[in-house]
């Protein structure tokens, strides 16, 4: 990693890290690190540190821009935050007359999935091209407002006289949405899954749609990342030592998240769970490094940005790939792998293992510390009646898109049952009628799928 420049030995170091704690696909660059104090664990404490006192300060942002603006004052050493943002974090930098270096991815989707639109839970609208002439509203400068972009000029529209795009931070759109005073709002994790969880919304287009890779991930200052070198490595050993814990046990730290946020803990197992809707991941994918160079030209369009950054000493893996040998862990291998957060479990109804994930659906039962699994839609609707029989409830009810594979929340989800009964799920009602026009069968909603089944599925 090479040599600090000057000595730590009996200084006060700040560490000073801005965390986006609502962004929860930040949580193990963020807030999990500081909840478990996982930073104090990894820090160094001998050689030049052995005298070495720290000063550990967070401070939470619920967006990029605000955390960028501090960091470019010289008030954060460290901060986590979306491929858009992230970019953004490096032309202020380079504006500024200094640099930061984009050190570690934390979560992502190389398909896309993550930001979404979503409209007014009644409003007629059931995909992207139903919005041609309509007011949306996102978050300028995210990654969102990189997607509704690309998103609009996938259909061969205009911008800037196809639609009206506005600004719009999440807390307004909710109320806005609620109030049916906008057509559609896109946003960037959770808020395109937590609005329809909350009631008030119904997601019409995902991420995975554009194909544009998207993720979050953590920023160093380069100056502070060249003094002190073996404190950047022990943050990202923290994040790697929080990715472990969420794998191990994702019902427990979805809690805490909720605890921590307000944001309800099935919304972040939708995320961090198995097989979620985006996979932790530390390595620097070759779509992760294009995610990046797509977000800074994105940027030059928006006239956010007037000249390049070298996109080779931007992004710098220099520092995970030290934190992924100090935890004993392949670096190249993960770079390979892009299988979904993994499901290893048995199917809570035969108790036979699950070797097919492509139907998985889950049901978090009110009252049960961990999720059960089955390996089909069918078998898990069985289970809601038997629970419903024993006037119990369910939490949260999931099932996996049958066209893009992300996990939906089943009660917005489309079905196509066929003439044997199975039931495939979709997000988007006109994927399930194709699907059903190829394969035969009849879309459902999740009303009827749950037909003969006596159990609820609480509050949404």
């Amino acid at each position: 990693m090479g040599t600090a420049l000057g000595a730590a030995r009996a200084e006060t170091i700040r560490i000073a890290v801005g965390t986006q704690d609502t962004t929860i696909n930040c949580a193990t660059g963020g807030l999990l690190i500081r909840e478990l104090k996982l930073l104090e664990k990894y820090l160094p404490r001998d050689g030049k540190y052995k005298d070495a006192t720290y000063a550990i300060e967070w401070r939470n942002f619920t967006s990029g821009a605000p955390l960028t603006n501090e960091m470019v004052a010289g008030k954060l050493d460290l901060g986590a935050m979306a491929d858009f943002p992230g970019s953004l974090n490096g032309y202020a930098f380079a504006k500024a007359g200094r640099r930061s270096l984009f050190i570690s991815v934390l979560s992502g989707s190389v398909k896309g999935s993550g930001n979404g639109i979503v409209v007014p839970k009644d409003s007629p609208v059931q995909s992207l091209s139903d919005l041609k002439g309509k007011t949306i509203s996102v978050p300028f400068a995210s990654t969102a407002h990189g997607l509704l972009l690309r998103a609009v000029t996938a259909q061969g529209w205009d911008p800037a006289h196809d639609v009206t795009i506005i600004t719009q931070a999440p807390e307004v759109a909710g109320s806005a949405l609620l109030a049916n005073k906008i057509d559609a709002h896109a946003d960037f994790v959770p808020f395109a899954e937590l609005f329809p969880w909350r009631g008030f919304a119904r997601k019409i287009y995902d991420g995975s749609q554009a194909g544009a890779p998207t993720f979050h991930g953590a920023l160093a200052d380069a100056d502070y990342a060249e003094k002190y070198p073996e404190i950047v490595t022990a943050y990202l050993r923290a994040g790697i030592e929080a990715d472990r814990l969420v794998a191990a046990e994702p019902e427990r730290y979805a809690e805490l998240i909720e605890k921590v946020t307000g944001i309800e803990a099935e919304v972040a197992y939708l995320f961090h769970g198995p097989l979620g809707l985006q996979t932790r991941d530390i390595t620097w994918k070759p779509e992760y490094r294009q995610a990046v160079k797509t977000s800074f030209e994105t940027l030059k369009l928006l006239k956010k940005a007037d000249s390049d950054i070298d996109l080779d000493r931007f992004v710098d893996d220099r520092f995970i790939r030290a934190a992924s040998a100090q935890a004993g862990l392949d670096y190249e291998a993960r770079l390979k792998d892009y299988a979904q957060s993994p499901l290893v479990a048995n199917d809570a109804g035969t108790g036979q293992p699950i070797t097919d994930v492509t139907r998985v659906a889950q049901i978090w039962v009110r009252g049960e510390p961990k999720v059960w699994h089955y390996a089909t839609p069918e078998a898990a609707f069985l289970g809601l009646a038997a629970l419903g029989r024993e006037g119990r409830e369910a939490r949260a009810f999931y099932a996996q898109d049958r066209q893009s594979g992300i996990k939906l929340l089943a009660t917005q989800a489309w079905f196509v049952r066929d003439a044997s009964k199975r039931l495939d799920a979709f997000l988007l009602k006109g994927d399930a009628e194709a699907h059903a026009a190829r394969n035969g069968g009849e879309v459902i909603d999740f009303a009827t799928a749950r037909s003969g089944g006596g159990a609820q599925v609480s509050a949404r």
